[in-house]
């Protein structure tokens, strides 16, 4: 194995910094992604007849079993690869939900969902629980999730279900896991079970890959539905590699490759990203910038930060998000999807070039204007002036 880590280019010397925690938080997304998959074929079957598994929260977004399930099984794994003394969680959801009079039987379907994550642990490399965890267990287990992040210590940052509404529609969606210390994002996993190993297979409408998938092998090497891509930061690299099919053994690093941003800088051959959801962006304002820069191709609108996977392994190379007013970016839609195009040879910044904070706690503080990520410096610095040249005349 350590042979196959020297080949990643991550072990220069024995024991180096973040090499472990990355491995964990890597497994951890993996067996968090073969959960979700399990939760959305059931949600995506049945349709109209499980309310029980998707709520709204307070903010309306639909949240489903997974949300809450996934916090618990990345929550357990940490603590029991790293020791659960040294494990602190700023994480999307808390367990307020969970214990509404009218939502015992959302709780119970977290609960067997978790235990059947768990009993797949040994797959993963880590030993199973002796006995099945009880209600309590696992609303402890969320509990613990309860970090609010700062400019000092260590703190892990989760969205356990990034993109809920593309979750619950059979969509694009992300796990998200980033390592922060003393304010800065150490290390990055994207989880993105729906968006494929191989590029030319992005053309394709997403519920054809659900066909593809039941119909292909599971060993097929043709097929892979998705992938999880992770960066430590400095290592001036990022990997990814595909799920873990069902009934295999997690082996680190799993097939893993290297991915690099586009090379492309022509703003006429690049395609940029946006949010699909207009509630807290704006895309009349993203689509005259666009004009303005010369892109010219249709924008690729993804739910969640498969929008960062998609330019960290060179599949677009620009996304844009720039709020309505009043609406705060919280650091778990971002850490782990910065440092992997970081290290992937792109850049983002907020609108006036400026790194984003992530030692304010939960949002990103004083961020200016909006969010922009590129593939490299020439685009960057055109979107940059772009949006320098239109802000006064936005109604942002």
């Amino acid at each position: 194995m350590e042979e196959e880590q020297e080949k990643l280019g991550f072990l220069s010397e024995e024991g180096e910094e973040y090499w472990t925690e990355l491995e964990v938080a890597v497994r951890a997304v993996q067996m968090a992604c073969n959960l979700c998959q399990r939760v959305q074929d059931t949600l995506i079957s049945n349709i109209g007849t499980n309310h029980h598994q998707v709520q709204s929260k307070d903010d309306n977004s639909p949240v489903t079993v997974a949300d809450w399930s996934v916090q618990a099984v990345v929550s357990w794994m940490l603590s029991e690869c790293l020791g659960s003394e040294n494990i602190s969680i700023v994480a999307e959801e808390d367990v307020q939900t969970l214990t509404k009079a009218n939502a015992s039987q959302l709780l119970e379907a977290v609960v067997e969902t978790v235990n059947k994550s768990l009993a797949e642990a040994p797959r993963f490399g880590v030993q199973e629980p002796k006995s099945a965890l009880k209600t309590s267990d696992v609303l402890e287990i969320i509990s613990r999730c309860n970090s609010t992040g700062g400019p000092t210590g260590r703190f892990w940052v989760l969205d356990p279900v990034d993109g809920t509404l593309g979750f619950v529609r059979g969509d694009q969606y992300a796990v998200a896991l980033a390592l922060i210390e003393d304010g800065e994002v150490k290390l990055g996993v994207l989880g993105c079970p729906n968006y494929p190993m191989r590029k030319e297979w992005l053309s394709y409408h997403h519920r054809y890959h659900r066909i593809i998938s039941k119909l292909t092998p599971p060993s097929s090497e043709t097929w892979n539905k998705g992938c999880v891509l992770y960066a430590k930061k400095g290592s001036g690299k990022a990997w990814m590699q595909p799920l873990l099919h069902v009934n295999k053994m997690f082996v680190w690093p799993n097939h893993a490759k290297q991915v690099s941003v586009s090379p492309v800088d022509n703003p006429a051959l690049a395609t940029f990203c946006e949010p699909v959801e207009k509630a807290n962006s704006s895309h009349s304002f993203t689509a005259g910038l666009a004009h303005s820069v010369g892109l010219r191709k249709q924008p690729l609108r993804v739910y969640s930060m498969v929008k960062y996977a998609a330019i960290a392994r060179g599949d677009a190379e620009v996304f844009m998000k720039f709020a309505r007013a009043g609406y705060k970016e919280k650091i778990w839609d971002h850490a782990a999807g910065v440092i992997i195009i970081q290290e992937a040879g792109g850049m983002v910044t907020d609108a006036g070039g400026l790194p984003l904070d992530f030692s304010k706690g939960l949002y990103l503080e004083d961020l200016d204007r909006g969010i922009v990520a590129c593939s490299g410096a020439t685009l960057h610095e055109k979107i940059i002036e772009a949006v320098d040249a239109s802000w006064g005349s936005s109604s942002l």
